[in-house]
C-alpha cells in the first residue's frame, strides 16, 4: 500500500461505525445506528484536528494563488472585516493556525490555497504595509478538488463571517461538480443533515431584488428563505415583495449614504412580510427625461410613500431635478382630491 498524507487518508474515509460521544449537555449516549449532530461535529473537526502535527512551511501570499472551490468570497475581505485577526497576527509574528496549501505544477504559482483565505488576505496587507517579513506559515498536502472541499468547508463551517447564501452558492456548485447532484450523497459525505444542505441551497434561488434590500448578504439567513420563496412563486405576492424590497433598498441606500445605521436583517424580514397583507395595489412608473429617455422610475405603495430611484445618466442636476418635479406634483394633486 503506498504511503498518503495523514489528512488525505481521513478526508478519503468514511468511518463504518462512527465514535458516539455522550452528549455535552445531557450526558446520556446516543443510541447504536444515531448519530447525533454532536458527533458528526466531532467526526468533522476530528479529520481536521490531524492536520495540526503536520510540518508547517513558510512562504509568501504572492506565492499562493486561491483555490475557487472555497465558500469564502475573497474579494469581500477588507481591512475593517479583518482588523481583529490583523492585529492577533501582528502580535504573535505570524498565524498561529496553518493555512492549506497544495502544489500546482502547472500552474501560474507554486502554490494554490485550499483554507485559510482570512490569513492569507491578513498577511499579504502586512506585507505591503510594512511588515514585508511576516511569512504565511502554512501545511503542504496532497488533495484532489473533492477532498479540498471537503476540508475547506470542515474549516468554514465555524466561521461567522461567511454568509449562508456564500455557503449556498458553494455547496450548490459542489453537489452538482462532486456528487452528481445528489444532495443525499453530498449530506453523507460532509456529515451534515440533508435539510439542512437544502435549506443552503435553496437560498441560491432567492432573486437579487430581494437581496439588495438587506444591508449585507450576511443578514440573508438560511431561515429567511423557507419563508420568501414559497411566496415568490405566487405572481401576485411577488410583485408585492419586489415593490416592498425595492423601496427597503432604496432606504438601506440613503441610511449608507449618511452613515446611518443599516436596517437589520429581522426587520427587513418584517417588512417584506407585512407587505403581504397589505390591501390595495403598488404602482410603478418610469421617469423619463427631456429627451424621452428613461433616467429612472416612481413607486407608490399602498399608504401612497413615493420611492424614486435614479439610474446613472450624463444629464446635469437640473435637468434631473425638472424630469422629477412633474412626477412629485402629480402625486401631489392626486392625493389632494382624495381629500
Amino acid at each position: 500500500m503506498s504511503r498518503r498524507s495523514l489528512i488525505s487518508e481521513a478526508l478519503a474515509s468514511v468511518p463504518a461505525e462512527p465514535v458516539v460521544a455522550p452528549d455535552p449537555v445531557t450526558g446520556e449516549t446516543a443510541a447504536p445506528g444515531r448519530v447525533n449532530f454532536t458527533n458528526k461535529r466531532l467526526e468533522a473537526f476530528g479529520e481536521a484536528a490531524r492536520i495540526v502535527k503536520r510540518p508547517t512551511i513558510r512562504l509568501k501570499p504572492a506565492e499562493c494563488s486561491i483555490w475557487p472551490g472555497n465558500a469564502r468570497d475573497y474579494s469581500l475581505l477588507d481591512e475593517h472585516r479583518l482588523r481583529s485577526l490583523i492585529d492577533s497576527i501582528l502580535a504573535e509574528g505570524g498565524n498561529r493556525i496553518p493555512a492549506v496549501v497544495r502544489r500546482t505544477p502547472n500552474g501560474p504559482l507554486p502554490y494554490e490555497l485550499v483554507t485559510g483565505t482570512r490569513r492569507h488576505w491578513a498577511i499579504s496587507w502586512l506585507n505591503g504595509n510594512h511588515y514585508p517579513d511576516i511569512d504565511l506559515i502554512a501545511i503542504i498536502e496532497d488533495l484532489d478538488d473533492e477532498a479540498a472541499f471537503r476540508l475547506a468547508d470542515i474549516e468554514n463551517r465555524e466561521r461567522e463571517d461567511i454568509s449562508d447564501l456564500e455557503r449556498g452558492l458553494n455547496y450548490k456548485a459542489a453537489v452538482d461538480r462532486f456528487y452528481g447532484g445528489v444532495q443525499l450523497r453530498m449530506a453523507e459525505r460532509l456529515k451534515i443533515s440533508k435539510s439542512q444542505l437544502s435549506r443552503y441551497i435553496a437560498l441560491t434561488d432567492i432573486p437579487p431584488f430581494l437581496v439588495s434590500a438587506f444591508h449585507s448578504p450576511m443578514d440573508l439567513q438560511a431561515k429567511y428563505g423557507e419563508k420568501l420563496l414559497p411566496l415568490l412563486r405566487d405572481p401576485a405576492s411577488r410583485t408585492k415583495l419586489e415593490a416592498a424590497a425595492d423601496q427597503i433598498a432604496s432606504e438601506q441606500s440613503f441610511r449608507r449614504s449618511g452613515d446611518e445605521q443599516p436596517i437589520a436583517g429581522a426587520e427587513v424580514m418584517s417588512r417584506l412580510l407585512k407587505a403581504m397583507t397589505a390591501k390595495g395595489r403598488v404602482q410603478k412608473a418610469a421617469i423619463a427625461g427631456s429627451n424621452g429617455k428613461p433616467i429612472g422610475e416612481v413607486l407608490k405603495d399602498q399608504q401612497k410613500v413615493l420611492t424614486l430611484t435614479l439610474t446613472p445618466s450624463d444629464l446635469s442636476t437640473d435637468a434631473i431635478l425638472e424630469a422629477l418635479r412633474p412626477v412629485i406634483d402629480a402625486a401631489r394633486i392626486r392625493t389632494a382630491k382624495r381629500r
